[in-house]
């Protein structure tokens, strides 16, 4: 990395979560977890509960669902796995949008060390993640943007980011530093993640699980996208 990028900005590495950091799509989750629940005959649940199971995966998602609604079965999972991954990909742009700020701060981060490798890590399978990335103009910022179906562990495993920094040193032609690693990200899986891979967290507060992200005790917490560049910049002196 030039050095006029890291004197900007001490980082060797920056990672992000997708949704509740970059993304609010629980409208779009939430309806397709009750679209399944509705398919196997159960009572539909409030957005907000729903939004309370999301972060370790579809797959976790849909078994918190059939957990809150009468029980979780192997039948009944067997079924409502496959309906939800249809149904949420034929609907996964319906009304996810960008947070307000994030394509503007990110922006700023770039100008700021252009050089500095950026990347998505996130539990929502790979597919949706792409689709949604590209569809809202995201992923011209990213080198690479892996989902829980990526590799054969999920968050907070750290595998995802060890990964994302042996190919950021590939791309830097020198190691990259965990010290110097941070993942942005809204819930307390994010900040076990960093912990795991000896990186920094940056927690948003503004996500979808802002209570659990607080008793995880990130690095540091914005309320904001547009205060990632400040946040990141005092975290890394």
């Amino acid at each position: 990395m030039p050095e006029n990028a890291s004197s900007e900005l001490r980082c060797d590495l920056l990672v992000f979560d997708l949704d509740g950091t970059l993304i609010d799509s629980e409208q779009d989750l939430a309806a397709s977890v009750n679209a399944t629940l509705a398919f196997l005959g159960r009572e539909k649940l409030p957005p907000h509960r729903i939004a309370e199971f999301i972060g370790d995966g579809a797959a976790m998602l849909v078994r918190r669902a059939l957990e809150a609604t009468g029980g979780m079965d192997e039948i009944a999972f067997a079924q409502a796995i496959p309906f939800f991954l249809d149904y949420y990909r034929a609907h996964d742009l319906d009304f996810t949008y960008v947070y307000p700020g994030v394509i503007s701060e990110l922006r700023k981060i770039r100008a700021t060390a252009p050089s500095l490798p950026m990347a998505i890590l996130t539990n929502k399978p790979y597919r949706p993640s792409h689709v949604i990335c590209s569809g809202l103009g995201l992923s011209e910022f990213f080198f690479a943007n892996y989902g829980g179906d990526s590799f054969p562990t999920k968050k907070p495993d750290p595998e995802g980011m060890h990964s994302l920094m042996e190919e950021a040193s590939r791309m830097l032609g020198r190691p990259v530093s965990s010290q110097r690693t941070v993942l942005v990200g809204d819930s307390h899986v994010d900040v076990a993640t960093a912990r795991n891979a000896g990186a920094f967290c940056l927690g948003c507060s503004y996500g979808l699980a802002p209570e659990k992200l607080r008793e995880a005790g990130p690095d540091a917490m914005v309320d904001s996208p547009t205060k990632w560049l400040n946040a990141l910049q005092t975290l890394l002196r």
